[in-house]
């Protein structure tokens, strides 16, 4: 009886073995061929027809829940791509620090990363929703493009139409060619940072660095400008440039490049432990993080897709930041949402 048992579950073990291999083959065939959202629906009907297979074989308890678990688990993650992973939310998070002038406390800096392709209609939608949250400037955290192409004078056009009272600044991306963006972000008005920074105000200092994987970025030409006691944020668009050189002198760094993970399971970012988007791991999934020097750096999930590759618990974001000195509030942190009528892309 033991043997018969045995054997029986070798069989089961090849048959389903030869089926998730047979359902991973098919799926990334669909990929190949730009069918995102056929290769998700595909790979959870074909996980829910796995886990059917195995509660209907064999009877006992243990193995229909094996067999509804992996059921439901794809689906659950292709529900949450085609849907929340679709609205883009809102970051708001109030940022206290001693450097930050106290006659500035209550001022409103917005940040994006990362917007490929999306398209002009969404980015506009972006924007209204921006120009009604009364914020003071904008920065853009690079990656207008996906290796090449025109798709970013459209993204570029709808972000100038945004009412920031101290401009619009921004850094290139490792998929921009730096040259052709710089060009049309002057030609709407949008000061490109090239290693270098300005003065917003008196007291702080805005500066961003080239892209780590195209250029050669070097936070200490950037912030060259400063002066003791400002202030001084620095956009860098791949957050690793936080850990291989030197941040002392800024207060905080803002990053994108790792999309949250893009593709996780439950929002932890499997693919991120390749170490080939991010040499840190999970370090700069999303959020707070530390630079090598101990100094904040947030990274954005941004607001577009990477060629259309659908988004897995790693829900696009643009962020607010309400600054304070650190004598009237400590660090807090909340987000709301735009409602799902103005934010479907």
């Amino acid at each position: 009886m033991m043997a018969f048992r045995l054997v029986q579950l070798a069989v089961n073990i090849w048959t389903i073995s030869i089926m998730v291999i047979a359902l991973n083959a098919f799926t990334y065939w669909l990929y190949r061929r730009d069918k995102y959202e056929r290769a998700q629906i595909f790979f959870a009907i074909a996980c829910g027809g796995i886990g059917a297979f195995l509660g209907a074989k064999n009877r006992r308890k243990p193995l229909v829940v094996i067999g509804l678990v992996i059921a439901l688990i794809p689906m659950i993650h292709i529900a949450h791509s085609l849907t929340l992973d679709r609205i883009i939310r809102y970051t708001e998070i109030t940022f206290s620090s001693e450097n930050w002038p106290s006659e500035l406390d209550g001022y409103r800096i917005a940040f994006m990363a990362d917007k490929h392709t999306i398209a002009d209609e969404a980015m506009r939608r972006v924007i209204r929703e921006l120009n009604g949250l009364d914020i003071d400037l904008l920065l853009l955290g690079g990656d207008f493009s996906m290796g090449g192409g025109t798709h970013f004078q459209g993204t570029l056009r709808e972000i100038a139409q945004t009412n920031a009272p101290d401009g619009i600044f921004g850094v290139e991306g490792n998929h921009d060619r730096y040259y052709q963006l710089f060009a049309e972000k002057m030609k709407h008005g949008i000061i490109p940072l090239d290693n270098s920074g300005e003065h917003i105000h008196e007291g702080f200092f805005v500066a961003g660095v080239h892209d780590l994987w195209r250029r050669k970025p070097c936070i200490e030409t950037a912030v060259a400008g400063s002066v003791q006691g400002d202030f001084v944020l620095v956009i860098s668009h791949n957050p690793d440039v936080a850990m291989l050189q030197p941040t002392a002198g800024v207060d905080l760094i803002l990053s994108g490049h790792t999309h949250g993970g893009q593709i996780t399971f439950f929002g932890f970012p499997v693919y991120l432990l390749r170490n080939h988007i991010t040499r840190f791991g999970t370090r700069f999934t999303r959020g707070f993080a530390e630079s090598a020097d101990g100094v904040p750096v947030f990274v954005s999930t941004g607001v577009g897709v990477y060629y259309n590759v659908p988004r897995v618990f790693a829900r696009p974001e643009v962020v607010i930041f309400t600054m304070y000195t650190v004598t009237k509030t400590p660090l807090t942190h909340s987000i709301y949402q735009q409602s799902i009528s103005s934010c479907w892309r």
